[in-house]
């Protein structure tokens, strides 16, 4: 816990910062000016008392194996800034020798263990498995119905062509979408949604707008035949469709987790924002990806920073190429990882995502941490050229933010190889994190 090693960076405390402003009122409490009664234990969790406006001084307390949060301020926000103050004196100072919680602290910390040892509890209780068996049967045969309802629009689409598109609208296919809610097939819907926002996407519409439909229709008509597939398959086409596994369901791996990446997106209509966070296990070297999920208004409650390892348990879901994975018991506080994860070349990157698509054959894009490689800028677009060797692959943008990072990691690289993690994909390379060649550092390109 004393040594520097144990320690985050000021870039990882900050990186759990819900927004630009509690970033900035966080650093502003990164002092030992309004902090009293600082302390850690050797489990992983550190506490202290900040001095407000108030006579009283507000109670915060860190997991560090969470990381998880609580103070007494009447802060919305997860983390607060007296909590990302905390942290971050921590980390520039450290609290001393490892010592024994204050009751305050210890209260909070035993709920927690509480609590996470409550699933655990609960996946033991016995199942009713006739009961499970017909609440089955009932959703199949509503999306069944769905999915047939689903393919007469597809045709009807076909039949009528896409040049009219651009003037029908989006109002119909959010109507499908809504009737797939109601068939409780919620990732037809998000499919079905995606597939109406694309004749407003700009040149090339009409085939993206047809590989998509092309794609649905596989998913349905894998749907109608899924007690045929094979059971990875199967799993792979249910998870699409929308029905997750039973709790329980799926194998966990035990393993230190490298943090490769975290970024957030927002739903087309502004009602969600997804994180989604890219974990690489060292031992097992399996990628994970696991999301979270924020209400309007409110980013979601997880937040591993990039670059940190956390010893933890993962089940991974079954389907979906066995990359979803829900984060169970963690064993140990996260600390920084002193090294730069290994890199492949862009010839095996292909191949990963290439053997990905015979799992699943709707996976958009496979994560791959490239190294060395070279950016190179050019006039048709950017690449990633293998440092030793003639191959490279496209660079595939996603928006302003994505370009301003294509030109940081140009200046980190310097025209010299560096590592790159991101995700492979039919449309290219979306690099998301790469590492100082010097230093090992993580940094964030989106």
């Amino acid at each position: 816990m004393t040594e520097q090693g144990d320690r985050w960076t000021a870039e990882q405390v900050l990186a759990l910062a819900p927004d630009d402003a509690s970033r900035k009122a966080g650093g502003r409490l990164g002092g030992a000016g309004p902090w009293s009664q600082t302390g850690g234990s050797a489990s992983g969790s550190v506490w202290g008392w900040c001095k407000g406006s108030g006579s009283t001084p507000y109670r915060t307390v860190v997991d560090l194996t969470g990381p998880a949060y609580k103070c007494s301020c009447p802060s919305r926000k997860f983390p607060c800034k007296h909590a990302l103050g905390l942290l971050l004196l921590w980390a520039a100072e450290g609290l001393g020798e490892p010592t024994e919680s204050p009751d305050w602290a210890s209260q909070w910390l035993a709920e927690r263990a509480a609590k996470a040892a409550r699933p655990a509890a609960e996946a033991a209780k016995p199942v009713d498995e006739e009961a499970a068996r017909r609440r089955a049967e009932r959703r199949a045969a509503r999306v069944g119905a769905g999915v047939t309802e689903l393919e007469q629009r597809l045709a009807d689409l076909l039949r009528g062509g896409l040049a009219g598109q651009e003037q029908t609208g989006y109002a119909g296919w959010e109507e499908t979408a809504a009737r797939m809610v109601d068939a409780q097939a919620p990732g037809l819907a998000a499919r079905v949604r995606e597939l109406g926002t694309i004749p407003s996407c700009g040149p090339g519409w009409p085939a993206r707008m047809l590989e998509e439909a092309a794609l649905l229709h596989l998913l349905d008509r894998a749907w109608l035949g899924v007690s045929a597939l094979p059971e990875p398959l199967a799993a792979t086409v249910r998870s699409r469709v929308g029905i997750p596994g039973a709790s329980g369901e799926g194998e966990a791996v035990r393993d230190h987790w490298l943090v490769l990446s975290q970024y957030d997106s927002v739903s087309a209509d502004g009602r969600l924002t997804t994180r989604r966070i890219w974990l690489r296990g060292l031992g097992s070297g399996r990628p994970a990806l696991v999301l979270d999920f924020g209400p309007p208004g409110r980013p979601p409650g997880l937040a591993l920073p990039v670059g940190l390892v956390l010893e933890a348990e993962a089940r991974f879901r079954p389907g979906s190429a066995g990359l979803r994975a829900d984060l169970g018991e963690r064993f140990a506080a996260a600390t920084p990882c002193a090294r730069a994860p290994a890199g492949v070349s862009t010839e095996a990157a292909l191949e990963a995502y290439g053997a990905a698509l015979r799992e699943d054959p709707w996976l958009d894009s496979w994560p791959v941490v490239l190294g060395p490689v070279v950016p190179v800028p050019g006039e048709l677009g950017w690449q990633l050229a293998d440092a030793e060797g003639a191959s490279a692959l496209p660079v595939a943008l996603t928006g302003a933010r994505s370009r301003s990072g294509l030109w940081q990691l140009a200046a980190l690289s310097g025209g010299g190889p560096v590592t790159v993690f991101g995700e492979c994909g039919h449309r290219g390379f979306t690099p998301l994190t790469a590492w100082q060649p010097e230093t090992a550092e993580p940094v964030t390109l989106v």
